[in-house]
Order: C-alpha cells, then sequence, then structure tokens
C-alpha cells in the first residue's frame, strides 16, 4: 500500500519539535516543490540542519528523505481525487453508490495510514482503567458519541452519552481524576465541544480527541488524539466523509477493550443479549 505521506505529517504534527513543524508547514504547503529538490536545498531554504530534515523523515515512519520523496511523489502525482472521481449530475444511481463505496474505503485507507499506535495503546490504557467514561460531540458527532455509547456499555465499561449539549456540559462537570472524556469533533474547533472539553478538564478528568486536524485546538487539549482522513467533494461535506473512520477508530478502541477485558466483557454481552431478548417476539 503506498503511504500516505501528508497524512502521517498532519497526524504527527502536534509532536514535532519547533524546526520540524518548520519542515511540515513548507511540505503541507508545497508538495509539488519537495519532489524536485535535496535535502540540502529544502534545508538550506528553511534555514535548519539536514539532521533536522532526516529526523522528521524519520519520526513520520520514512527511512529517510529519498523514500519520504518517493512516497510524495506517488501522493502527488496520483492524487486521491483520481482514486474516487467526482460524482456527477447525470451519475446513474449505480454508479453514485459505487463512487461513495470508493470514497468510504479511500477514507479507510488513509485514516489506516494515519494511525499512531502508540496514541491508540494509551487511549485504550486510558478507557480500560476509567470509572466511568462519557463520550461528547455535537451535531453530527453527537450521532458517533452514542454509537461509541452502544458498544462500550455493552462491554460493561460504565459509559454515558447525552445529545443534548447542555446535559453534555452538565455531565462533564461531575466528571472527576478516575474518569475518561472522550471529546469527537471533524473540525476540532466546534465552540461548543471545546467549552465541554474545558469543564471535564478543569474537573480533573482524562480527554481523549477524535479529530481530523492535528493543529486544532481539541487536538492541542486532550490527553491522547486520534486522527481520521476525509475528502470533501461538491455533495458530500468532508465531517460527513469522516464519519466512517471515526466510526472505525471506535470499533477498534471497543475491540481492544473486549480482548483485554474479555471475561468481564463477554459476562456484560451476555447480560445485555438476554435483557434485548426480552424485547423481540
Amino acid at each position: 500500500m503506498t503511504q500516505n505521506c501528508l497524512g502521517k505529517i498532519r497526524s504527527h504534527y502536534a509532536r514535532f519539535s519547533e524546526k520540524e513543524k518548520q519542515v511540515a508547514d513548507f511540505i503541507l504547503k508545497n508538495p509539488e516543490s519537495i519532489i524536485h529538490s535535496t535535502i540540502n536545498e529544502l534545508a538550506d531554504d528553511l534555514n535548519v540542519a539536514e539532521a533536522t530534515v532526516f529526523r522528521f523523515c524519520k519520526r513520520i515512519g520514512f527511512k529517510g528523505y529519498q523514500a519520504m520523496k518517493i512516497a510524495l511523489a506517488s501522493e502527488v502525482m496520483a492524487p486521491i481525487t483520481q482514486i474516487h472521481e467526482e460524482i456527477k449530475e447525470d451519475d446513474n444511481e449505480k454508479t453514485v453508490a459505487e463512487k461513495i463505496f470508493k470514497s468510504n474505503i479511500q477514507t479507510l485507507e488513509n485514516t489506516l495510514q494515519m494511525l499512531d499506535y502508540d496514541s491508540i495503546q494509551k487511549a485504550v490504557h486510558l478507557l480500560l482503567n476509567a470509572n466511568r467514561v462519557e463520550f461528547y460531540g455535537t451535531g453530527g458527532s453527537s450521532v458517533i458519541a452514542m454509537d461509541a455509547y452502544h458498544k462500550f456499555v455493552r462491554a460493561g465499561i460504565k459509559a454515558f452519552s447525552f445529545t443534548d449539549s447542555h446535559f453534555q456540559i452538565m455531565s462533564a462537570s461531575q466528571l472527576g481524576p478516575d474518569d475518561v472524556a472522550v471529546v469527537i469533533s471533524h473540525s476540532g474547533t466546534n465552540k461548543d465541544t471545546i467549552n465541554i472539553l474545558n469543564v471535564a478538564k478543569k474537573a480533573g478528568a482524562k480527554a481523549i480527541g477524535i479529530t481530523g486536524f492535528p493543529k486544532s485546538p481539541i487536538s492541542q487539549k486532550v490527553d491522547v488524539a486520534l486522527f481520521t482522513s476525509s475528502e470533501e467533494t461538491e455533495y458530500r461535506s468532508e465531517a460527513l466523509a469522516s464519519r466512517i473512520g471515526q466510526l472505525s477508530l471506535i470499533d477498534a478502541l471497543y475491540v481492544n477493550m473486549m480482548i483485554l477485558n474479555k471475561e468481564e466483557a463477554q459476562k456484560s454481552l451476555e447480560r445485555v443479549r438476554e435483557a434485548i431478548s426480552e424485547t423481540r417476539i
């Protein structure tokens, strides 16, 4: 699989040094020019040491500058927009469906490339040791938060979620040092969600963020940040496209929890199944 260089840069951004952020900013703004530059030329342009550029390449998972350039070239020369073509007004129903599925598959592949497995491990550890887990999200993200609640409560976790933002902020104020707030926002800039996060942090809770932007306020404030990737089209916003990645991230956290807490999780799952069976004819 071709490595998603730009996605890796975005996902690692919060952990870069100031010098590395200079390199990252330049590459994100001028990916085409990097393809034709040597490591020496890039270092001179940014007034940083060649060793800084080399460490930057290693930090995002490449053996060196040349390996990063090859990945970047394949990404720039064959952009994602060519993989899942834009939906056109005269497309028939079958074509639209095929393009949507291909777009979702690409979102998952890009998000997989961006995954930081140390962050996944830290998030799982926080969730596993939490007394209480609250899932927060407003607007479209509230649907993702409710899906997370639906999964985690089955695993025997003391999980909670509310769709109303006022209920969310009241609940966040009651968290404590042994609790975890999971905050979901594609942009990472939603005022209501940031406010809820601030209240949860003030109460002493740990926080996990699921967002699409490493430089966003939410990404910078949480204890562990997990990132998704998506592409915007004329008929579907970037935020809408990101949901398939968010749901998959939550699935990954849930299954890890099930494995590490297998005995208790299985007992809880059986209790839920037995209770739900009473609702069926």
